[in-house]
C-alpha cells in the first residue's frame, strides 16, 4: 500500500502532456522574468533586457526634452516671464533713474559729470564684487566682495577711455567716503557686547589691544625711516595698518562655526568680539594723531589738543548717546526707524562738524561712544536698528572700496614708494603675526588654536578703506602739496595692504581652520550659537 500511495503521488505531481498546466506556466514565466533581471544586472546581452533599456531611456529623455522646452517657452515668451522680465525690469529702472536725474541736474549727469561718474563707479563696484564672488573653490570661504569692488574702482580709474569719462570731484568723493565711515562707526558702537567683554576678560582685552599696539609702533618705525614721513603721519599710517577687518573676518568665523570648528573654547566668539575693540582702537589712534598732525603750535599745544579732542569726543558722544537712549520713547510708533535715522544723521553730523570746527579727531570717537550707549540703552531693540545700519552699508559700501580704488593712479605711483610700501606692510604684519601669538599662549589655548588665531587676525580691509583717505582728504583741504604727499603715501598703503591681505587672510581662515581647531558635537554647537549671536556684527 505505501508503494501504491507514493506511485499516485508521483503521477498527480507530473503535469500531463499534451496541455499547459497553469502552475507549470507561471513558473516558466517567473523564471524568464529572474532571466530578463539577471540579463539586466550582469550586464548579460538578453533580448528582455535590451528592450526593457530601451524603454527607460525613453522615457527618461521624454521628460527632459519637455522640460528643457517648456523653460525656453517660458523665458521667450510674450509678455516676457521669470529671468528675462526680471533684466528688462531692472534695466529700466536704471536707465529711469539715470533719466529723472539728468532732467534735473542736466550735465552733472552726462559722461563728465559728478553723478554720471557716481552712478557708473557704483554699479561697476556692484558687478565687481558679483563677478568676485562666483569665484569659488572647494572647502574655503568664498573670497571677500569687497575686493572685486576695490579692483572696479582701481581699473575705472586707469583705463585711459573711461577715466576720461567717469571723473568725480574730490569733494564728492570726500563726502561719501565720510559717510560710509559714519556707518562704520555706527555698526562698530552698535556691536560692542559688554556681556562679551566679561565672558572673555583679559584674553580679549590682550587680544584687541596688544597686536593693534605693536604693529601700529612697527609701522611707524618702519615708515618713518623707509618712507621718510614725520613721526604723527608715520603713527597715522601705523593705525591704519593696526586694524582688522571684520568684514572678512566674522563671515569666516561663521562659517567655522557653523560646521562646529573651535567652538569648544569660544575661539570664532574670541576673534568677532576681539575685532570691534580692535578697529576702536585704531580709529581713537588715528583721529588723535590726525588732529595733532593738523594744529599748528608747539608740540606740547598738540599733545594737549589731541587730549582735548579725545575729551570732546566722548563728552559730547556720550550727552548724545543718553539724548537717544529716552528720545523718541518706547511707546512711539515707527520707533525702530526713528532710531536708526537719529543715530546715522547724528553720526554723519558729528564726522562733519568736527572737521569744519578744527577738531577732527573728536567725530569718530563722538560717533562710537554714542552708538554703544544708545545700544546698551535699547537693549533688545538694537539688533532691528542694527538691520537697518546694514542696509545703508550695503549701499555705501560698494561706494566707499570703489572709491577708494579710483584714488590710486598708476601714473602717479612711483616704483619705490611702491617697493617700501610692501615691505612696511609685510614687516608690520609678520610683527603682528607673532604678537598675536604671544597674546594668547597663556588662555587655555593649544598650539595649533595659537597658530590659527595668529593667522586669524590678519586681513585688513574696512576700517583701512575707511580712514586711509582721511588724512588725504584733510590735506588736501589745506591746499599743501607736501601734505597730499604724505596723504598719498598713507592711502597707497592702504590700498596695498587690502589688495595683499584681504584674499590671502581669507584663505588662510578657510584652509587652517578645519585643520588646526577641534569639531565639536552637534549638540555643543547649537549651544554655542545660540549662547554667542549677540557677539556677531
Amino acid at each position: 500500500m505505501g508503494d501504491e500511495d507514493k506511485i499516485i503521488q508521483r503521477e498527480e505531481l507530473e503535469p500531463p502532456t499534451g496541455m499547459n498546466h497553469p502552475a507549470f506556466t507561471f513558473e516558466e514565466t517567473q523564471e524568464e522574468t529572474v532571466m530578463n533581471f539577471k540579463g539586466v544586472v550582469g550586464n548579460e546581452p538578453t533580448q528582455g533586457s535590451n528592450l526593457s533599456n530601451s524603454s527607460e531611456k525613453r522615457l527618461q529623455e521624454t521628460p527632459t526634452e519637455s522640460n528643457r522646452f517648456q523653460r525656453l517657452r517660458q523665458t521667450f515668451a510674450c509678455p516676457p516671464h521669470g529671468s528675462l522680465d526680471r533684466v528688462i525690469t531692472n534695466v529700466t529702472i536704471v536707465v529711469l533713474l539715470w533719466a529723472v536725474v539728468w532732467s534735473i541736474t542736466d550735465s552733472e549727469c552726462l559722461p563728465g559729470g559728478n553723478l554720471f561718474g557716481i552712478i557708473i563707479l557704483f554699479y561697476c563696484a556692484i558687478i565687481g564684487g558679483k563677478l568676485l564672488g562666483l569665484i569659488k573653490l572647494p572647502s574655503l570661504p568664498p573670497l571677500p566682495p569687497l575686493l572685486g569692488m576695490l579692483l572696479a574702482g582701481f581699473l575705472i580709474r586707469n583705463i585711459p577711455v573711461i577715466s576720461d569719462n567717469v571723473q568725480i570731484k574730490h569733494k564728492w568723493s570726500s563726502s561719501l567716503r565720510s559717510i560710509a565711515l559714519s556707518i562704520i562707526l555706527v555698526r562698530a558702537g552698535l556691536g560692542l557686547d559688554s556681556k562679551a567683554l566679561k565672558k572673555l576678560k583679559g584674553v580679549c582685552v590682550r587680544l584687541s589691544m596688544g597686536p593693534c599696539l605693536v604693529e601700529a609702533c612697527t609701522a611707524a618705525l618702519l615708515a618713518h625711516f623707509l618712507m621718510g614721513l614725520p613721526w604723527l603721519w608715520a603713527f597715522m599710517l601705523g593705525f591704519v595698518l593696526g586694524a582688522v577687518s571684520p568684514a572678512v573676518v566674522v563671515p569666516s568665523m561663521l562659517l567655522l562655526q557653523g560646521g562646529g570648528y573651535g567652538v569648544e573654547k569660544g575661539v570664532p566668539t574670541l576673534l568677532m568680539a576681539a575685532g570691534s575693540f580692535d578697529d576702536i582702537l585704531a580709529i581713537t589712534g588715528f583721529n588723535t594723531c590726525l588732529g595733532m598732525a593738523f594744529s599748528t603750535g608747539s608740540t606740547v599745544f598738540n599733545v594737549l589738543k589731541g587730549f582735548l579732542e579725545v575729551i570732546i569726543g566722548v563728552a559730547a558722544g556720550s550727552l548724545l548717546g543718553f539724548f537717544i537712549q529716552y528720545f523718541p520713547s518706547s511707546d512711539q510708533d515707527k520707533l525702530v526707524w526713528k532710531r536708526a535715522f537719529l543715530v546715522l544723521g547724528l553720526s554723519v553730523l558729528a564726522v562733519f562738524s568736527s572737521m569744519y570746527f578744527g577738531f577732527p579727531g573728536s567725530g569718530g570717537l563722538c560717533t562710537l561712544v554714542m552708538a554703544f550707549l544708545a545700544g546698551l540703552g535699547w537693549s533688545s531693540e538694537k539688533a532691528k536698528v542694527a538691520k537697518i545700519i546694514s542696509v545703508a552699508w550695503d549701499i555705501f559700501q560698494p561706494l566707499l572700496f570703489g572709491l577708494i580704488g579710483a584714488e590710486v593712479s598708476v601714473a602717479s605711483l612711483r616704483p619705490e614708494t611702491v617697493g617700501l610700501s610692501v615691505a612696511t606692510l609685510a614687516i608690520a604684519v609678520l610683527i603682528r603675526v607673532l604678537t598675536t601669538f604671544l597674546m594668547v599662549c597663556f588662555a587655555g589655548f593649544n598650539l595649533k588654536e595659537r597658530i590659527f588665531i595668529s593667522f586669524a587676525w590678519l586681513p585688513k580691509a574696512t576700517v583701512q578703506a575707511a580712514i586711509g583717505s582721511v588724512a588725504l582728504d584733510t590735506a588736501r583741504s589745506h591746499g599743501e602739496k607736501q601734505l597730499e604727499e604724505y596723504g598719498m603715501d598713507v592711502l597707497t598703503v592702504a590700498f596695498l595692504a587690502i589688495l595683499i591681505t584681504a584674499p590671502i587672510g581669507s584663505l588662510l581662515i578657510g584652509l587652517l581652520g578645519p585643520r588646526l581647531l577641534q569639531k565639536a558635537e552637534p549638540q555643543n554647537i547649537d549651544e554655542e550659537a545660540q549662547g554667542e549671536t549677540s557677539v556677531r556684527l
